[in-house]
């Protein structure tokens, strides 16, 4: 049977889970910055921490699940991931809008990767 390990948990949830080889982030929100590019960067920098707490980096992307509040903001977004995402190691991914926790969030990233 897998182990299953949890990191930064609090009562509600935890910022990443592990079982077996894979692990599982929580969404990300960029917790500084007011456009959709500052948060984006900001919630990578929040991914790429909890991959290195956990045992991975960015080139062991598995999927990954991006909520804006206004898909309108796709190409912003897009010009920060598109600069820190492993271009040898791709994801899968998928993009869509969604109303987040709170009105100042405007990105969400959630990611699925692999143990290095």
């Amino acid at each position: 049977m897998s182990t299953i390990t949890r990191f930064e948990s609090g009562p509600r949830m935890s910022q990443a889970v592990v079982h077996g080889d894979t692990i599982y982030l929580a969404g990300q929100v960029g917790p500084t910055g007011e456009t959709v590019a500052e948060q984006t960067a900001s919630a990578l920098a929040e991914v790429d921490r909890l991959l290195a707490l956990t045992g991975s980096d960015k080139s062991r992307l598995l999927s990954a699940t991006i909520w804006l509040a206004d898909v309108n903001d796709f190409a912003e977004m897009n010009s920060v991931w598109d600069a820190w995402v492993d271009k040898n190691n791709p994801p899968a991914r998928a993009t869509g809008e969604a109303k987040l926790a709170a009105p100042k969030y405007k990105v969400e990233i959630i990611i699925t990767a692999a143990k290095a």
